[in-house]
């Protein structure tokens, strides 16, 4: 697996795999504003171009995806393919975040999908499950 940082020109099939994976993992427990809210960020080309962004290949294909924004210091995007699950991907593709960011503390809203998965990588909650614009999270923090 190699984890690389993503040219703007390789954003728009990195988009695609995180909208495959939030409908099929994500989307289930989203109301209907939710899962809206979500596709109009995904699909704002100045937003995502202004994410740094780092994408997980096996064999030249894309299995995973993470791109922050805050130099590093908060997580807007982290998704990985089912067919990847539990095979340290997102580990690595969190530990390219760890190495570039120059922020001491990492953030992110968690969804409730992925709150253990952000436990097992260090994070602690800050505040308890809050929705906004449809999308339900839960603030996170990572000391480096």
């Amino acid at each position: 697996m190699e984890i690389k940082k993503l040219i703007e020109s390789e954003k728009a099939e990195a988009m695609h795999l995180v909208w495959d994976v939030f409908l099929e993992f994500e989307a289930p427990d989203y109301m209907e504003e939710g899962i809206n809210t979500f596709r109009d960020f995904i699909n704002d080309e100045n937003q995502i171009n202004n994410l740094e962004m780092y994408g997980a290949y096996e064999n030249g294909t894309l299995g995973g995806v993470i791109a922050t924004i805050n130099e590093g210091g908060h997580i807007a995007l982290f998704f990985v393919d089912r067919k990847y699950h539990r095979q340290g991907i997102g580990r690595k593709l969190f530990e390219a975040v760890l190495r570039n960011s120059t922020s001491a503390m990492i953030t992110v809203h968690s969804s409730p999908y992925a709150r253990e998965i952000y436990h097992k990588l260090g994070f602690t909650d800050t505040d308890v499950e809050q929705t906004k614009d449809g999308i339900r999270y839960i603030p996170m923090k990572h000391q480096k």
